[in-house]
Protein backbone atom coordinates (compact mmCIF):
# COMPACT_ATOMS: atom_id res chain seq x y z
CA UNK A 1 0.00 0.00 0.00
CA UNK A 2 2.83 2.31 0.72
CA UNK A 3 4.32 1.48 -2.70
CA UNK A 4 0.69 2.51 -4.46
CA UNK A 5 0.75 5.83 -2.96
CA UNK A 6 4.23 6.69 -3.19
CA UNK A 7 3.55 6.15 -7.30
CA UNK A 8 0.37 8.30 -6.68
CA UNK A 9 1.02 11.20 -5.02
CA UNK A 10 3.21 12.82 -7.65
CA UNK A 11 0.66 11.91 -10.18
CA UNK A 12 -1.89 13.78 -8.12
CA UNK A 13 -0.15 16.85 -7.95
CA UNK A 14 0.84 17.17 -11.77
CA UNK A 15 -3.49 16.58 -12.77
CA UNK A 16 -3.73 19.18 -9.79
CA UNK A 17 -1.21 21.79 -11.61
CA UNK A 18 -2.64 20.52 -15.09
CA UNK A 19 -6.08 21.13 -14.16
CA UNK A 20 -5.34 24.22 -12.46
CA UNK A 21 -3.61 26.01 -15.14
CA UNK A 22 -6.11 25.01 -17.86
CA UNK A 23 -8.92 26.34 -15.89
CA UNK A 24 -6.64 29.61 -15.26
CA UNK A 25 -6.43 29.98 -18.91
CA UNK A 26 -10.14 29.26 -19.96
CA UNK A 27 -11.69 30.74 -17.05
CA UNK A 28 -9.51 34.22 -17.89
CA UNK A 29 -10.95 33.97 -21.34
CA UNK A 30 -14.60 33.87 -19.68
CA UNK A 31 -13.95 36.73 -17.34
CA UNK A 32 -12.18 38.61 -20.06
CA UNK A 33 -16.14 39.37 -21.19
CA UNK A 34 -17.12 40.43 -17.67
CA UNK A 35 -14.75 43.07 -17.32
CA UNK A 36 -15.36 44.30 -20.61
CA UNK A 37 -19.32 44.23 -20.13
CA UNK A 38 -19.19 46.43 -17.02
CA UNK A 39 -16.82 48.92 -18.75
CA UNK A 40 -16.85 49.01 -22.65
CA UNK A 41 -19.53 47.08 -24.44
CA UNK A 42 -22.54 49.26 -23.58
CA UNK A 43 -21.05 52.82 -25.24
CA UNK A 44 -19.03 49.97 -28.22
CA UNK A 45 -22.01 47.68 -28.88
CA UNK A 46 -24.90 49.43 -28.03
CA UNK A 47 -24.51 53.07 -28.55
CA UNK A 48 -26.98 55.96 -28.11
CA UNK A 49 -28.96 54.25 -25.40
CA UNK A 50 -29.07 55.59 -21.65
CA UNK A 51 -25.85 54.94 -19.91
CA UNK A 52 -28.12 52.57 -17.29
CA UNK A 53 -30.11 51.11 -20.35
CA UNK A 54 -26.80 50.33 -22.12
CA UNK A 55 -25.26 48.54 -19.32
CA UNK A 56 -28.37 46.37 -18.69
CA UNK A 57 -27.67 45.31 -22.78
CA UNK A 58 -24.50 44.85 -22.06
CA UNK A 59 -24.79 42.64 -18.89
CA UNK A 60 -27.82 40.55 -21.00
CA UNK A 61 -25.61 40.00 -24.02
CA UNK A 62 -23.14 38.62 -21.07
CA UNK A 63 -25.91 36.41 -19.53
CA UNK A 64 -26.52 34.42 -23.11
CA UNK A 65 -23.40 32.87 -22.56
CA UNK A 66 -24.45 31.10 -19.53
CA UNK A 67 -27.44 29.82 -21.12
CA UNK A 68 -25.19 27.69 -23.45
CA UNK A 69 -23.14 26.53 -20.10
CA UNK A 70 -26.00 23.76 -19.54
CA UNK A 71 -25.74 22.48 -23.45
CA UNK A 72 -22.34 22.11 -22.81
CA UNK A 73 -22.34 20.45 -19.35
CA UNK A 74 -24.97 17.97 -21.54
CA UNK A 75 -22.29 17.64 -24.07
CA UNK A 76 -19.23 17.58 -21.77
CA UNK A 77 -20.90 15.20 -18.98
CA UNK A 78 -21.31 12.56 -21.86
CA UNK A 79 -18.09 12.50 -23.87
CA UNK A 80 -16.38 13.00 -20.37
CA UNK A 81 -18.30 9.90 -18.49
CA UNK A 82 -18.02 7.50 -21.68
CA UNK A 83 -14.83 8.66 -24.07
CA UNK A 84 -12.98 10.23 -20.87
CA UNK A 85 -12.06 13.40 -19.07
CA UNK A 86 -9.19 14.57 -20.65
CA UNK A 87 -10.84 14.44 -24.12
CA UNK A 88 -13.36 17.14 -23.38
CA UNK A 89 -11.15 18.72 -21.40
CA UNK A 90 -9.10 19.28 -24.64
CA UNK A 91 -12.04 20.28 -26.92
CA UNK A 92 -13.42 23.04 -24.52
CA UNK A 93 -10.09 24.77 -24.24
CA UNK A 94 -9.99 25.19 -27.55
CA UNK A 95 -13.86 26.47 -28.37
CA UNK A 96 -13.04 29.00 -25.53
CA UNK A 97 -9.90 29.93 -26.90
CA UNK A 98 -11.03 30.48 -30.28
CA UNK A 99 -14.09 32.68 -29.42
CA UNK A 100 -12.37 34.82 -27.34
CA UNK A 101 -9.88 35.71 -29.58
CA UNK A 102 -12.65 36.50 -32.29
CA UNK A 103 -14.15 39.09 -29.82
CA UNK A 104 -10.97 41.11 -29.67
CA UNK A 105 -11.36 41.27 -33.88
CA UNK A 106 -15.17 41.86 -33.75
CA UNK A 107 -15.82 45.06 -35.27
CA UNK A 108 -18.03 47.51 -33.08
CA UNK A 109 -21.56 49.04 -33.95
CA UNK A 110 -20.21 52.13 -35.11
CA UNK A 111 -18.29 49.85 -37.70
CA UNK A 112 -21.17 47.20 -39.18
CA UNK A 113 -24.41 48.50 -37.24
CA UNK A 114 -26.91 46.16 -36.02
CA UNK A 115 -24.49 42.96 -36.36
CA UNK A 116 -22.08 43.99 -34.32
CA UNK A 117 -24.25 43.05 -31.11
CA UNK A 118 -25.61 39.49 -32.88
CA UNK A 119 -22.13 38.88 -33.46
CA UNK A 120 -21.00 39.45 -29.79
CA UNK A 121 -23.97 37.60 -28.60
CA UNK A 122 -22.91 34.21 -30.89
CA UNK A 123 -19.48 34.05 -29.75
CA UNK A 124 -20.57 34.63 -26.20
CA UNK A 125 -22.98 31.88 -26.59
CA UNK A 126 -19.41 29.54 -27.68
CA UNK A 127 -18.11 30.63 -24.98
CA UNK A 128 -20.78 29.86 -22.67
CA UNK A 129 -20.75 26.10 -24.80
CA UNK A 130 -16.80 25.64 -23.88
CA UNK A 131 -16.82 26.22 -20.25
CA UNK A 132 -20.01 24.21 -19.75
CA UNK A 133 -18.12 21.03 -20.28
CA UNK A 134 -14.89 22.25 -18.38
CA UNK A 135 -15.23 22.71 -14.71
CA UNK A 136 -16.76 19.53 -14.28
CA UNK A 137 -13.91 17.71 -15.78
CA UNK A 138 -11.05 19.66 -14.24
CA UNK A 139 -12.66 19.07 -11.24
CA UNK A 140 -13.22 15.77 -11.20
CA UNK A 141 -9.65 14.97 -12.84
CA UNK A 142 -8.49 16.43 -9.75
CA UNK A 143 -10.96 14.89 -6.81
CA UNK A 144 -10.43 11.33 -8.43
CA UNK A 145 -6.46 11.76 -8.47
CA UNK A 146 -6.43 12.63 -4.84
CA UNK A 147 -4.84 11.19 -2.26
CA UNK A 148 -7.46 9.70 0.21
CA UNK A 149 -8.31 12.35 2.91
CA UNK A 150 -7.10 15.30 0.58
CA UNK A 151 -9.68 15.45 -1.83
CA UNK A 152 -11.01 19.08 -0.70
CA UNK A 153 -7.81 20.62 -0.77
CA UNK A 154 -7.04 19.37 -4.41
CA UNK A 155 -9.87 19.93 -5.67
CA UNK A 156 -9.35 23.30 -4.75
CA UNK A 157 -7.05 23.51 -7.69
CA UNK A 158 -9.75 23.50 -10.04
CA UNK A 159 -11.33 26.29 -8.07
CA UNK A 160 -8.11 28.52 -7.60
CA UNK A 161 -7.66 28.36 -11.48
CA UNK A 162 -10.93 30.53 -11.61
CA UNK A 163 -9.90 33.29 -9.23
CA UNK A 164 -6.37 33.05 -11.04
CA UNK A 165 -8.25 33.53 -14.41
CA UNK A 166 -10.45 36.68 -13.06
CA UNK A 167 -6.89 37.71 -11.55
CA UNK A 168 -5.09 37.96 -14.94
CA UNK A 169 -8.61 39.53 -16.31
CA UNK A 170 -9.07 42.41 -13.99
CA UNK A 171 -5.25 42.44 -13.72
CA UNK A 172 -5.75 42.98 -18.02
CA UNK A 173 -8.20 45.27 -17.89
CA UNK A 174 -6.71 47.84 -14.94
CA UNK A 175 -3.45 47.78 -17.20
CA UNK A 176 -5.10 49.00 -19.99
CA UNK A 177 -7.00 51.12 -18.27
CA UNK A 178 -3.84 52.82 -16.31
CA UNK A 179 -1.73 53.14 -19.45
CA UNK A 180 -4.12 54.23 -22.10
CA UNK A 181 -6.24 57.09 -22.40
CA UNK A 182 -9.91 56.73 -22.47
CA UNK A 183 -9.94 57.06 -26.04
CA UNK A 184 -7.25 55.15 -26.43
CA UNK A 185 -8.97 52.21 -24.11
CA UNK A 186 -11.92 52.44 -26.18
CA UNK A 187 -10.74 52.29 -29.51
CA UNK A 188 -8.43 49.75 -29.32
CA UNK A 189 -7.26 48.61 -25.96
CA UNK A 190 -9.64 46.97 -25.07
CA UNK A 191 -9.02 44.36 -27.67
CA UNK A 192 -5.28 43.32 -26.64
CA UNK A 193 -6.15 41.09 -23.49
CA UNK A 194 -8.64 39.38 -26.17
CA UNK A 195 -6.48 38.75 -28.46
CA UNK A 196 -3.71 37.68 -26.58
CA UNK A 197 -6.05 34.41 -25.13
CA UNK A 198 -4.64 33.01 -28.57
CA UNK A 199 -0.85 32.72 -27.50
CA UNK A 200 -2.18 31.92 -23.42
CA UNK A 201 -4.54 29.14 -25.03
CA UNK A 202 -1.99 27.48 -27.00
CA UNK A 203 0.40 26.93 -23.85
CA UNK A 204 -3.10 25.78 -22.02
CA UNK A 205 -3.40 22.74 -25.28
CA UNK A 206 -0.28 21.54 -24.73
CA UNK A 207 -0.41 20.97 -21.14
CA UNK A 208 -3.65 19.27 -21.21
CA UNK A 209 -2.67 16.89 -23.85
CA UNK A 210 -0.32 15.65 -21.14
CA UNK A 211 -2.52 15.24 -18.51
CA UNK A 212 -3.28 11.15 -17.50
CA UNK A 213 -7.45 9.75 -16.90
CA UNK A 214 -7.75 9.04 -13.42
CA UNK A 215 -6.88 5.56 -12.25
CA UNK A 216 -10.59 4.22 -11.13
CA UNK A 217 -11.79 6.10 -14.78
CA UNK A 218 -9.44 4.07 -16.78
CA UNK A 219 -10.45 0.38 -14.84
CA UNK A 220 -14.12 1.32 -15.33
CA UNK A 221 -13.43 1.38 -18.89
CA UNK A 222 -11.31 -1.56 -19.02
CA UNK A 223 -13.99 -3.64 -16.86
CA UNK A 224 -16.36 -1.98 -19.29
CA UNK A 225 -18.64 -0.98 -16.16
CA UNK A 226 -19.16 2.77 -17.90
CA UNK A 227 -23.07 3.59 -18.60
CA UNK A 228 -23.92 3.89 -22.52
CA UNK A 229 -26.21 6.90 -22.01
CA UNK A 230 -25.17 8.73 -19.02
CA UNK A 231 -27.57 11.12 -19.18
CA UNK A 232 -30.45 9.33 -18.80
CA UNK A 233 -28.87 7.32 -16.04
CA UNK A 234 -27.86 10.46 -14.48
CA UNK A 235 -31.49 11.34 -14.51
CA UNK A 236 -32.96 8.34 -13.75
CA UNK A 237 -31.50 7.39 -10.80
CA UNK A 238 -29.74 10.69 -9.57
CA UNK A 239 -31.86 13.68 -9.82
CA UNK A 240 -32.09 14.22 -6.32
CA UNK A 241 -28.18 15.10 -5.62
CA UNK A 242 -28.48 16.96 -9.53
CA UNK A 243 -30.76 19.48 -7.93
CA UNK A 244 -29.14 19.71 -4.63
CA UNK A 245 -25.88 20.74 -6.11
CA UNK A 246 -28.05 23.41 -8.70
CA UNK A 247 -29.44 24.52 -5.53
CA UNK A 248 -26.26 25.07 -3.54
CA UNK A 249 -24.76 27.41 -6.74
CA UNK A 250 -27.71 30.09 -6.51
CA UNK A 251 -26.41 32.13 -3.97
CA UNK A 252 -22.14 31.39 -3.99
CA UNK A 253 -22.22 32.11 -8.16
CA UNK A 254 -24.57 35.07 -7.72
CA UNK A 255 -22.92 36.98 -5.19
CA UNK A 256 -18.80 36.06 -6.94
CA UNK A 257 -20.63 38.01 -9.87
CA UNK A 258 -22.43 40.73 -7.99
CA UNK A 259 -19.29 41.44 -6.55
CA UNK A 260 -16.89 41.03 -9.59
CA UNK A 261 -18.91 42.39 -12.66
CA UNK A 262 -22.11 44.15 -10.79
CA UNK A 263 -19.65 45.32 -8.17
CA UNK A 264 -17.65 47.14 -10.91
CA UNK A 265 -20.22 49.11 -12.43
CA UNK A 266 -21.64 49.83 -9.36
CA UNK A 267 -18.40 50.95 -7.59
CA UNK A 268 -17.60 52.94 -11.14
CA UNK A 269 -21.02 55.90 -9.83
CA UNK A 270 -19.12 56.69 -6.85
CA UNK A 271 -15.40 55.98 -7.73
CA UNK A 272 -13.12 56.02 -10.74
CA UNK A 273 -13.20 52.92 -12.69
CA UNK A 274 -9.98 51.57 -11.51
CA UNK A 275 -11.16 51.18 -7.94
CA UNK A 276 -13.47 48.30 -8.26
CA UNK A 277 -10.60 46.35 -10.81
CA UNK A 278 -7.97 46.77 -7.92
CA UNK A 279 -10.57 45.59 -5.30
CA UNK A 280 -11.18 42.78 -7.20
CA UNK A 281 -7.59 42.54 -8.73
CA UNK A 282 -6.77 42.03 -4.44
CA UNK A 283 -9.67 39.65 -3.54
CA UNK A 284 -8.54 37.20 -6.18
CA UNK A 285 -4.79 37.47 -5.22
CA UNK A 286 -5.84 36.82 -1.66
CA UNK A 287 -8.20 33.94 -3.40
CA UNK A 288 -5.09 31.74 -4.17
CA UNK A 289 -4.65 31.43 -0.76
CA UNK A 290 -7.90 31.38 1.05
CA UNK A 291 -9.60 28.67 -1.71
CA UNK A 292 -7.31 26.27 -0.99
CA UNK A 293 -7.36 27.01 2.73
CA UNK A 294 -11.34 26.51 3.14
CA UNK A 295 -10.81 23.07 1.51
CA UNK A 296 -8.58 22.00 3.64
CA UNK A 297 -10.51 22.78 6.25
CA UNK A 298 -13.18 20.78 4.68
CA UNK A 299 -11.15 17.78 4.63
CA UNK A 300 -10.83 17.84 8.24
CA UNK A 301 -14.15 18.98 9.70
CA UNK A 302 -16.00 18.17 6.51
CA UNK A 303 -17.74 19.56 3.40
CA UNK A 304 -21.45 20.92 4.84
CA UNK A 305 -20.74 23.05 7.45
CA UNK A 306 -18.54 25.32 5.80
CA UNK A 307 -20.34 25.19 3.33
CA UNK A 308 -24.03 26.37 5.56
CA UNK A 309 -20.89 29.00 7.21
CA UNK A 310 -20.40 30.42 3.45
CA UNK A 311 -23.87 31.02 3.01
CA UNK A 312 -25.20 32.67 6.11
CA UNK A 313 -22.26 35.00 6.36
CA UNK A 314 -22.29 35.90 3.12
CA UNK A 315 -26.53 36.73 3.20
CA UNK A 316 -25.56 38.72 6.16
CA UNK A 317 -22.56 40.66 4.85
CA UNK A 318 -24.40 41.71 1.06
CA UNK A 319 -25.82 44.79 2.39
CA UNK A 320 -22.60 46.52 4.25
CA UNK A 321 -20.70 45.50 1.27
CA UNK A 322 -23.09 47.99 -0.72
CA UNK A 323 -22.46 51.01 1.66
CA UNK A 324 -18.78 50.41 1.83
CA UNK A 325 -19.28 50.42 -1.90
CA UNK A 326 -21.40 53.36 -1.97
CA UNK A 327 -18.16 55.80 0.24
CA UNK A 328 -16.09 55.48 -3.00
CA UNK A 329 -12.87 55.05 -0.83
CA UNK A 330 -10.51 52.65 -2.32
CA UNK A 331 -9.62 51.60 1.02
CA UNK A 332 -13.20 50.43 2.01
CA UNK A 333 -14.26 49.31 -0.90
CA UNK A 334 -11.42 46.67 -1.08
CA UNK A 335 -12.44 45.98 2.13
CA UNK A 336 -15.67 45.14 1.42
CA UNK A 337 -14.48 43.19 -1.49
CA UNK A 338 -11.72 41.09 0.33
CA UNK A 339 -14.45 40.18 3.43
CA UNK A 340 -17.30 39.58 1.16
CA UNK A 341 -15.46 36.70 -1.51
CA UNK A 342 -12.53 35.63 0.89
CA UNK A 343 -13.78 35.23 4.12
CA UNK A 344 -17.43 34.55 3.24
CA UNK A 345 -17.79 33.32 -0.69
CA UNK A 346 -14.86 30.95 -0.57
CA UNK A 347 -16.19 29.20 2.45
CA UNK A 348 -18.38 27.92 -0.16
CA UNK A 349 -16.60 27.77 -2.99
CA UNK A 350 -13.39 26.31 -1.44
CA UNK A 351 -14.37 22.52 -1.18
CA UNK A 352 -17.42 23.27 -4.09
CA UNK A 353 -14.93 20.84 -6.28
CA UNK A 354 -14.92 17.89 -4.06
CA UNK A 355 -18.35 18.29 -2.43
CA UNK A 356 -20.33 18.02 -5.95
CA UNK A 357 -18.04 15.38 -7.23
CA UNK A 358 -18.05 13.05 -4.24
CA UNK A 359 -22.26 13.38 -4.32
CA UNK A 360 -22.34 11.27 -7.81
CA UNK A 361 -21.30 7.64 -8.25
CA UNK A 362 -18.21 7.88 -11.25
CA UNK A 363 -19.89 6.31 -13.95
CA UNK A 364 -22.62 9.66 -14.32
CA UNK A 365 -19.86 11.93 -11.91
CA UNK A 366 -19.11 14.03 -14.66
CA UNK A 367 -22.41 14.58 -16.35
CA UNK A 368 -23.90 14.97 -12.51
CA UNK A 369 -21.31 17.77 -11.37
CA UNK A 370 -21.43 19.90 -14.64
CA UNK A 371 -25.10 19.27 -14.39
CA UNK A 372 -25.89 21.03 -11.24
CA UNK A 373 -22.94 23.30 -11.72
CA UNK A 374 -24.24 24.82 -14.75
CA UNK A 375 -27.52 24.62 -14.10
CA UNK A 376 -26.95 26.99 -11.02
CA UNK A 377 -24.93 29.22 -12.56
CA UNK A 378 -27.89 29.77 -15.08
CA UNK A 379 -30.23 30.68 -12.31
CA UNK A 380 -27.53 32.42 -10.74
CA UNK A 381 -24.33 33.80 -12.04
CA UNK A 382 -25.51 34.36 -15.34
CA UNK A 383 -28.59 36.15 -14.84
CA UNK A 384 -27.60 38.08 -11.03
CA UNK A 385 -25.75 40.90 -13.14
CA UNK A 386 -28.55 41.44 -15.33
CA UNK A 387 -31.28 41.35 -12.55
CA UNK A 388 -28.95 43.37 -10.07
CA UNK A 389 -29.00 46.01 -13.18
CA UNK A 390 -32.46 46.03 -13.36
CA UNK A 391 -33.75 46.25 -9.90
CA UNK A 392 -31.10 49.37 -9.64
CA UNK A 393 -32.47 51.28 -11.99
CA UNK A 394 -36.55 50.01 -10.64
CA UNK A 395 -35.06 51.22 -7.58
CA UNK A 396 -33.90 54.57 -8.57
CA UNK A 397 -30.33 53.74 -8.10
CA UNK A 398 -30.72 52.40 -4.52
CA UNK A 399 -28.93 48.80 -4.03
CA UNK A 400 -31.62 47.08 -1.23
CA UNK A 401 -33.86 45.02 -4.20
CA UNK A 402 -30.15 43.50 -5.43
CA UNK A 403 -29.96 43.00 -1.64
CA UNK A 404 -33.66 41.35 -0.99
CA UNK A 405 -32.75 39.18 -4.42
CA UNK A 406 -29.41 38.04 -2.44
CA UNK A 407 -31.48 37.28 0.91
CA UNK A 408 -33.79 34.91 -1.47
CA UNK A 409 -30.50 32.64 -2.94
CA UNK A 410 -29.35 32.73 -0.10
CA UNK A 411 -32.37 31.01 1.90
CA UNK A 412 -32.71 28.40 -1.11
CA UNK A 413 -28.80 27.41 -1.23
CA UNK A 414 -28.81 27.20 2.84
CA UNK A 415 -31.52 24.52 2.65
CA UNK A 416 -29.72 22.93 0.24
CA UNK A 417 -26.93 22.81 2.02
CA UNK A 418 -28.51 21.44 4.81
CA UNK A 419 -30.19 19.00 2.80
CA UNK A 420 -27.06 17.68 1.05
CA UNK A 421 -25.41 14.52 2.82
CA UNK A 422 -21.79 15.06 3.84
CA UNK A 423 -19.36 13.34 1.74
CA UNK A 424 -15.62 14.20 2.95
CA UNK A 425 -15.05 10.29 4.58
CA UNK A 426 -16.66 8.49 1.68
CA UNK A 427 -14.72 6.56 -1.29
CA UNK A 428 -15.03 7.55 -4.77
CA UNK A 429 -14.87 4.46 -6.14
CA UNK A 430 -18.52 3.40 -5.21
CA UNK A 431 -20.82 2.00 -8.18
CA UNK A 432 -20.75 2.87 -11.61
CA UNK A 433 -24.58 3.98 -11.56
CA UNK A 434 -27.05 2.95 -8.93
CA UNK A 435 -29.17 0.01 -11.44
CA UNK A 436 -32.32 0.87 -10.21
CA UNK A 437 -34.64 2.34 -7.41
CA UNK A 438 -33.91 -0.59 -4.98
CA UNK A 439 -29.80 0.25 -4.86
CA UNK A 440 -30.52 3.59 -4.63
CA UNK A 441 -31.12 3.22 -0.35
CA UNK A 442 -27.93 0.98 -0.87
CA UNK A 443 -25.69 3.63 -2.49
CA UNK A 444 -27.08 6.62 -0.04
CA UNK A 445 -25.97 4.53 2.35
CA UNK A 446 -22.72 4.57 1.07
CA UNK A 447 -22.44 8.04 0.76
CA UNK A 448 -23.23 8.59 4.71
Amino acid sequence: MAQATTRRTPSARMVALGSFIGTTIEWYDFFLYGSAAALVFGPLFYPGADPSLGLIAAFGTYAVGFLARPLGALVGGHVGDRIGRKAMLVASLLIMGCATALVGLLPTYASIGVAAPVLLVFLRLAQGFGVGGEWGGAALVSVESAPSGRRGFYGSFTQIGVSAGMLMAAGAFTLGRTLLTTEQFLSWGWRVPFLASGAIVAVGLLIRAKLAEPESFVRMKQENRLPERPLAELMRTQRRPVWLTAGMRLSQNALYYLYTTFGIAYIARSADDEVGLRAVLVASALSLVTVPAWAWLSDRYGRRPLYLFGTVTSAVFIAPFFLLADTGNPLLVTVGMVVGINLFHDAMYGPQAAFFAEMFPAGVRYSGASMGYQFGSVLSGGLAPLIASSLLVANNGRPWLVVGYCLVLSVITGVCAYLAPETFRTSTEHPAVAAGPRDRTSEMGELR
